[in-house]
């Protein structure tokens, strides 16, 4: 769509809408950006607006917002918002951040979704790329909003895209060279009406538009995922490491295979990886499939696999004191991740649990916890649901906030036990995103 002289209304004034609003403006279109947010939550970025002469409106949508020629949506609105749903009613057309930014973009996307592993798996493709001697962007829901990068990004360069179902819910022609779902599990439901069929089919756009030219890698032991694959035109690699596959990466005892049309042309140890844990090798696995598509030389792919750390906010290190480990896993935003944190640790368990619930089945973890955690602090707006599900179980306290949490996990915890933070729920009740929940704990922590 060719945006000089349009107005384009962008829904959303956080990371994603800022970025489209300033990349419409630098293509002559005119962006207005709609918040139902209070200013005090969004101030500085109402003053980057204003800095870059860009016009807004905050607290409620008005009728304003659809006084324009197209509506681009950040990934925090839901595809079913009242202001959505009206512009569909009135014809305008609606996308999201990342259709948006992906017309602006001339160089080569590797996209990556799923429930679990995704940021992970974006920050070991970009890393892995750039070592291998390519520049390689990581952005989405990453670091950087897409469309604050996109039109940088040049042909014979990469991004490495994080992307949730949000996105994919109001794509129109987006289409990654590679895309990826790393696995599906239940998650989000309470933004899909309860239907993990919707939520599993809003992943399988990501290669809705691929070709014959286009490769998709999907993970052969993810079960829902498997269920709901969809027809599709695309070159599909799979990875697993329970069965050996034909095309893609799989688990010879301790070894990682890739084979491409039954052939192996690659082949490291699971040592050789640094980030640890089966969910691991699986993301790593996912990566090198990707880097062989592109023919990366196998010892660089090696010597970057050896050399990666992993990513701020997913089971992190923080701090010993007194013997007491304190973990860092504000990313786990679901039960399905808080089950990869538990099973990483033989140690015995503090458990912070809590935030804003997205439906939670906390019977999955029930067997997990009582083997493992010594207590539960609940915290945010969850906190009664998880006191009432748990407190019979294990012992389960309801806290005010992180100090609290510290403090009396401190006086509790002895030597040799792990204080960890993997909160099940998303973050919004108490903090900007799970970044600053990790922020802040990791802040009480290291003040000690």
């Amino acid at each position: 769509m060719e945006i000089k002289n349009k107005k384009i209304s962008i829904i959303g004034a956080a990371r994603s809408g800022i970025g489209a609003a300033k990349l419409a403006k630098k293509y002559g279109a005119v962006p207005f950006v709609s918040d139902s947010g209070t200013e005090e939550k969004l101030k500085s970025n109402l003053l980057t607006l204003k800095n870059s002469e860009i016009d807004f409106e905050i607290g409620e949508h008005t009728q304003r917002v659809y006084e324009c020629d197209l509506m681009v949506v950040s990934p925090g609105v839901p595809s079913d918002a009242e202001v959505i749903k009206t512009a569909q009613s009135k014809k305008i057309k609606v996308i999201s951040e990342l259709e948006f930014a992906s017309w602006f973009c001339k160089g080569t996307i590797v996209g990556i979704t799923g429930t679990n592993g995704k940021t992970t798996t974006t920050s070991l493709c970009g890393y892995l790329f750039n070592e291998c001697g390519v520049k390689t962007y990581v952005a989405g829901n990453i670091g950087l909003a897409f469309s604050e990068i996109a039109d940088q990004v040049k042909e014979n360069e990469f991004v490495s895209l994080e992307i949730s179902s949000f996105q994919l819910d109001l794509i129109d022609k987006f289409n990654p060279k590679v895309a990826m779902i790393l696995n599906i599990t239940p998650d989000h439901l309470n933004r899909y009406e309860n239907s993990v069929e919707k939520y599993a089919l809003s992943k399988q756009r990501i290669y809705k538009n691929q070709t014959e030219n286009e490769f998709l890698i999907l993970n052969r032991d993810s079960e829902l995922l498997n269920q709901y694959i969809l027809q599709h035109k695309s070159k599909t690699f799979w990875y697993s490491t329970k069965e050996k596959v034909y095309d893609g990466c799989w688990l010879d005892t301790n070894r990682v295979v890739f084979s491409r049309n039954g052939n192996e042309e690659f082949s490291c140890n699971v040592n050789d990886i640094l980030i640890r844990g089966e969910h691991n090798i699986q993301n790593a696995m996912a990566v090198i499939i990707a880097a062989k598509i592109f023919d990366f030389k196998n010892e660089k792919i090696i010597a970057a696999l050896k050399t990666f750390r992993g990513v701020e906010h997913r089971l992190e290190f923080v701090k010993e004191i007194e013997g007491i480990k304190f973990i860092n896993d504000s990313k786990a935003t679901n039960i399905d991740s808080v089950i990869v944190a538990l099973k990483s640790f033989d140690e015995p368990i503090f458990l912070i649990l809590g935030g804003l619930d997205k439906g939670n089945d906390y019977s999955t973890i029930e067997e997990l916890v009582i083997k493992k955690v010594q207590k539960i602090y609940a915290i945010g707006s969850s906190a009664e649901k998880i006191f009432n599900y748990f407190h019979n179980k294990v012992k389960t306290e309801i806290r005010k906030d992180l100090e609290e949490v510290v403090a009396s996990a401190l006086s509790e915890a002895r030597a040799g036990d792990v204080v960890l933070l993997s909160p099940a729920c998303a973050s919004f009740d108490m903090f900007e995103n799970y970044e600053h929940r990790g922020k802040v704990f990791k802040e009480i922590v290291n003040k000690i």
